[in-house]
């Protein structure tokens, strides 16, 4: 603790100063010496909260490109892990109150909120209430650093492996994994203890999954693909003594992998709860309150969003019944979407044929982009499968980030598992929210702007991030995309998703639905397939109000465009509306309505 004493100090005399670093050469006034005063004090709390917050999350330095000081997972589930982390939001938020908003521009005002907002919610977060709630349940099927770390450590994720240094330094990552193995089975046990526990049906996956990777041969295994792929200029010898590391420690993963799967499927599975719902666990209907709240960034009440769900999934639905006709479809709603499920023509043939459909609808989307935006990432997108030891228990597709400096690109992962459930009316959309220009654009381009502090430039909340990427799939009509009726029935098939969650979520976590009622409201209402929809059901169970953010986020930001282009009429500018949506990093709904606001005045006295 004598380092965050340090830090704090650090801080504290770093903000004294600021005022005297504030003055130049040529005497300011002193209306201007005060503004800049708060301004770097602003920013001066800033770089020193991020400063604080890497040194307790160094993984974070990986995923901004950085492979300095990088040797570390971090104390992952500890206590002074966690009072750190708490006396980080305190300290940050007692700095801010000494900063004079008022006295603040307009961009820096607009940093001071996100700011707040962040680190408020933050610490509704971190009390020991809360903590009791999750750190006892610390990982489950979708949400685990059991399922993340193979990949980033077997050279397919964000760690560089270039040279001896990143080599070192993933070993010696491996032993705060194994620590962090322990480290959960001592945390389920005190959920145990508590009547605090994570769901029979989650867990359940979780063994299967701890199961095949012990069940794949050490050569095989994911940690020791680095091994297999040595840059030039490494010595034979440097390659053996590594090769030997590699395969002595990944045993150890294996063996700690081993106990936490014992653990659970010996002891733990008996006692999980047969209940899928939060609210049916102890403390559960608090705990989805506040969730609720981070996923959406708005005072929303559960039955409030179910509501606005089951509005959203009928109108959708009238929309499909319109689409039907218009493909001359004799049968019922129901029987067309069993069509589209079960006609082999909606079901890639190969990997590699789906792999080149998404190619393609990149290309298209690249010609098509400039009409509609003015910022363009410079890092650029891969198209990627998922590794198919891990695809059946991913998502239907995800993105990874790129790094700021455009010299890693982002990546679009779209799963491959099970072609015949992977219908191809869904690849613009999946492509145009996962890929260009959903996240990709919006991640990229926020972290790639270097006049935004880093936690602008770096975080966002789920409700904008996931609001753009669906906002984006609705850009497809404007670029032509959907002409086609078959994607237009998968764009809408993908916003009736975005609504049933809605329905979904809330009726899992706070009306207590049981599993099959979901799948089985999923089932009749839209046309995706089984598989799909148990996939997305057993992930709302798993991360509770995640899925709520899309479909808020989304109609938030439509709400402003249509706004913008009601007040502005012939002067409405997409490429300039979608600039103040994007070039400020992933803003609380609340902050984003503001400035968006703002714009549109000016735009309109212009």
């Amino acid at each position: 603790m004598k380092f965050r004493i340090a830090l704090a100090a650090s801080a504290a005399v770093l903000l004294a100063a600021t005022p005297a670093l504030a003055q130049t050469a040529t005497e300011p006034s002193a209306a201007t010496a005060t503004a800049q005063s708060e301004h770097d004090k602003l920013f001066a709390l800033f770089e020193d909260a991020d400063a604080r917050e890497l040194a307790l999350n160094p993984l974070s330095r990986l995923f901004r490109g950085e492979d300095e000081g990088v040797d570390r997972l971090g104390d992952l589930l500890t206590d002074a892990s966690f009072l750190a982390s708490r006396t980080d939001i305190k300290l940050n938020l007692a700095l801010l109150a000494q900063i004079d908003r008022a006295k603040l521009s307009e961009t820096d005002a607009l940093a001071y909120d996100v700011f707040k907002y962040t680190q408020d919610r933050a610490l509704a977060g971190a009390s020991d209430a809360m903590r009791a709630l999750t750190e006892v349940r610390p990982v489950n099927h979708f949400f685990g650093l059991h399922t993340f770390y193979p990949t980033f450590a077997g050279g397919k994720g964000v760690a560089p492996f270039k040279t001896l240094a990143n080599y070192e330094d993933n070993l010696s990552r491996h032993n705060d994994y194994i620590a962090f193995i322990d480290r959960a089975i001592g945390r389920f046990r005190e959920g145990m203890e508590s009547g605090v526990l994570e769901t029979r049906l989650t867990i359940g996956i979780v063994v299967t999954q701890l199961d095949t990777q012990i069940n794949t041969s050490l050569a095989d295994s994911q940690y020791m693909a680095p091994t297999k792929a040595f840059p030039e200029g490494f010595s034979d010898a440097d390659k053996a003594r590594l090769t030997a590391a590699y395969e002595a420690k990944t045993r150890e993963i294996y063996a700690a992998n081993t106990r936490l799967r014992d653990f659970l499927r010996v002891e733990y599975l008996p006692a999980a709860r047969d209940s899928v719902g939060l609210s049916q666990m102890k403390g559960g209907a608090e705990l989805y309150a506040l969730l609720v709240e981070n996923s959406t960034t708005l005072p929303l009440d559960p039955e409030t969003i179910h509501q606005l769900g089951l509005s959203e999934v009928a109108r959708v639905k009238s929309d499909l019944e319109k689409l039907k006709k218009e493909v001359r479809f004799k049968g019922t709603l129901n029987q067309f979407f069993d069509y589209v499920r079960t006609d082999p023509k909606f079901q890639p043939k190969t990997r590699e044929g789906l792999t080149q459909s998404y190619y393609e609808i990149g290309r298209e989307v690249d010609a098509k982009i400039g009409a509609l935006f003015s910022l363009i990432p410079k890092s650029p997108l891969e198209i990627r499968p998922y590794d198919t030891s891990t695809e059946q228990f991913e998502a239907g597709g995800s993105y990874q980030s790129g790094s700021a400096d455009g010299v890693r690109p982002g990546v679009f992962y779209f799963n491959a598992y099970d072609l015949p459930s992977r219908l191809t009316p869904g690849n613009v959309t999946l492509y145009l929210h996962e890929g260009a220009p959903g996240h990709h654009f919006q991640i990229s381009l926020a972290q790639e702007n270097e006049d935004l502090p880093a936690f602008m430039r770096f975080g966002g909340t789920t409700a904008y991030v996931e609001g753009w990427a669906l906002y984006a799939e609705t850009l497809g009509s404007e670029m032509g995309f959907y002409k086609d009726p078959w994607n237009r029935y998968g764009t809408l098939q993908d916003e009736q998703l975005r609504a049933m969650r809605l329905v979904v979520d809330t009726g899992i976590h706070a009306k207590g639905w049981s599993r099959e009622q979901a799948i089985d409201f999923m089932m009749q209402n839209s046309g995706m397939t089984n598989t799909e929809v148990v996939a997305e059901v057993e992930r709302y169970i798993a991360i509770p109000s995640q899925a709520l953010a899309y479909k808020i986020g989304a109609l938030k930001i439509q709400e402003l465009r249509k706004r913008a282009e009601t007040r502005l009429g012939a002067r409405f500018d997409i490429k300039a509306f979608h600039e103040q949506v994007l070039n400020t990093g992933g803003l609380p709904l609340a902050v984003l309505e503001t400035k968006i606001d703002r714009w549109i005045e000016a735009e309109a006295s212009r």
